[in-house]
């Protein structure tokens, strides 16, 4: 997934990416670390192409994935479908020092840098497939989730626990008896 910069001239760049989710080492530790399962390739369409002095890159990616519901704990499949835009800066001893304060723009923030004459895009398209996982997945908005005493599957339906509301503030003092 390496570009020549020279390769860019003033007709737009096009590249097309299919590559296993082990090529990537960030979507393959979440993968180990159980965040999710990719049950595909990422896939992923950039255009890159020279603006004054940067490159920009404008594309969009897809992964299908498995996810385990944060209530209910049931694994439904899902996919990311992502578009994105970076801009890409030549480094230069200016970037690379360190400042106190610096106000960023909005260009400041989907904006990354490359050395030499290659630009590597591995590292920015698993980046963006990270950034699409959801946190605390959902199979649907309306989820019940698991009851909280028997464990039951509440979207399957209700339970036989008691819906008496429990304070476990004093719940150690239930079964105290004070003798005189």
């Amino acid at each position: 997934m390496k570009i020549r910069i020279d390769h860019i001239k003033h007709t737009p760049y096009e590249l097309h990416v299919e590559q296993p989710f082990e090529v990537f080492p960030v979507l393959a530790r979440m993968q180990a670390d159980g965040e999710c399962i990719f049950t595909g390739p990422v896939s992923a369409d950039i255009t890159i192409e020279r603006e004054f002095d940067h490159l920009k890159a404008v594309g969009r990616l897809q992964v299908p994935i498995s996810l385990t519901c944060g209530r209910c704990l049931v694994t439904y499949a899902s996919a990311i479908d992502s578009t994105f835009r970076i801009i890409f800066r030549k480094e230069t001893a200016r970037h690379s020092e360190v400042e106190d304060e610096t106000e960023l723009c909005d260009d400041d923030l989907i904006a990354s840098t490359y050395s030499g004459d290659e630009l590597d895009l591995a590292h920015e398209i698993e980046e963006q497939v990270a950034m699409e996982v959801p946190l605390k997945p959902l199979c649907e908005e309306g989820c019940k989730g698991l009851c909280p005493t028997c464990g039951a599957d509440l979207n399957m339906g209700s339970c036989t626990c008691s819906q008496e509301p429990v304070n476990l503030k004093f719940s150690a003092l239930k079964d105290f008896k004070i003798s005189r």
